[in-house]
């Protein structure tokens, strides 16, 4: 399965199938206004609820974040994506993945881990994980913390190594993949009982922001990539006052220059914009806007424009971002029940 040379920009959106979610959507984009136009949707695998593709964009890879556990590979050759050869099992509950050195490696929120799975030249997976990396440990916050809960897995901007993000035990691992397996190069504590659930990092390579879920907060932290280490530095709130009832700060997206980041709290049905400040050692909140929809579980940007997957009102959002204060302006949306993330191709 090749991957494909230059064609229309597409957007691919994850949902979850348990909620009336249609599966996977493709949608084509408007490079003048952002707008997204559905062209199509596959519905096999059960809850597909993040995304990621190939470096060349030919293959799309999902979870599926059921109690088992999958992850699946799909062809990206027409408009409508195509399965491409068998899913493969991997840890309970992977709510994220990425590519990384030949693999597909998963968060497995309910298990406690990531997992490698080798992808076959052809984009393909190989029907068996290569290898597991077990989280251990609890946090303070019950019954959220009982027990390890890996969030995210990324590449770090060096890709020399992995990063993982683990709710469950308030750390952020630092590992290698040595063989196809991972291994635990160094963990890092944050502040017990914040949540981490999903880390951005600058562009600049040595900075990178955690959004916790337990607590309404951005963690910045200095990275050192050859040392592979992570260092907090300050805790800043996304909320201006204290929130109504639990807030549930979800995704977090750095602007491709560097300037602004920005978070999506779900309580509180509203994105936060941050200027960058201090070198990338400090955010300052600039405000909060409202998502245009209820529960923003992932925001993405891209090409100047922020896209909000709004699960419980069934909705991807759009927004303008003025380039000179980060603030959002809305362009529109589209349909999709149980929107989860949207990637773009």
């Amino acid at each position: 399965m090749a991957d494909v040379g230059r064609r229309p920009r597409r957007a691919f959106i994850g949902s979850f199938t348990a909620a009336g979610g249609p599966g996977i959507v493709a949608a084509a984009v408007d490079s003048g206004d952002g707008a997204l136009t559905v062209l199509s949707s596959v519905n096999g695998l059960p809850d597909p609820s993040y995304l990621t593709l190939s470096p060349g964009g030919g293959t799309l890879y999902a979870v599926s974040e059921t109690a088992e556990g999958a992850v699946a590979a799909y062809s990206l050759a027409g408009d409508v994506p195509e399965p491409a050869g068998p899913t493969v099992p991997v840890g309970g509950g992977p709510t994220h993945l990425t590519v990384f050195d030949g693999h597909v490696v998963t968060a497995d929120y309910g298990s406690g881990g990531v997992t490698a799975v080798p992808v076959r030249p052809d984009g393909t997976l190989a029907p068996v994980p290569s290898g597991v990396l077990h989280h251990s440990g609890s946090g303070p916050h019950t019954p959220r913390q009982q027990g390890p809960h890996a969030h995210q897995v990324q590449a770090d901007p060096s890709g020399r190594r992995l990063v993982s993000v683990d709710l469950g035990t308030d750390s952020v691992r630092v590992c290698d993949l040595r063989d196809g397996r991972p291994v635990l190069h160094r963990e890092f504590a944050l502040r017990p009982g914040s949540g981490p659930r999903h880390l951005a990092f600058h562009p600049d390579g040595g900075h990178a922001y955690v959004v916790n879920e337990l607590t309404p907060t951005v963690t910045v932290c200095r990275w050192d990539a050859p040392d592979g280490s992570l260092k907090p530095l300050a805790e800043v709130p996304v909320l201006r006052g204290a929130p109504a009832g639990d807030a549930y700060p979800s995704g977090i997206v750095v602007s491709p220059d560097g300037r602004f980041v920005w978070t999506a709290t779900r309580g509180e049905d509203v994105l936060s914009v941050f200027a960058v400040e201090g070198g990338g050692e400090a955010l300052r909140l600039i405000g909060t806007v409202p998502c245009a929809g209820r529960w923003p579980r992932a925001l993405t940007e891209s090409a100047g424009f922020l896209y909000v997957a709004n699960e419980r009102s069934g909705d991807v959002t759009w927004f303008a971002l003025d380039p000179a204060t980060g603030l959002p302006r809305r362009g529109g949306s589209i349909p999709v029940p149980a929107a989860s993330c949207v990637v773009f191709g």
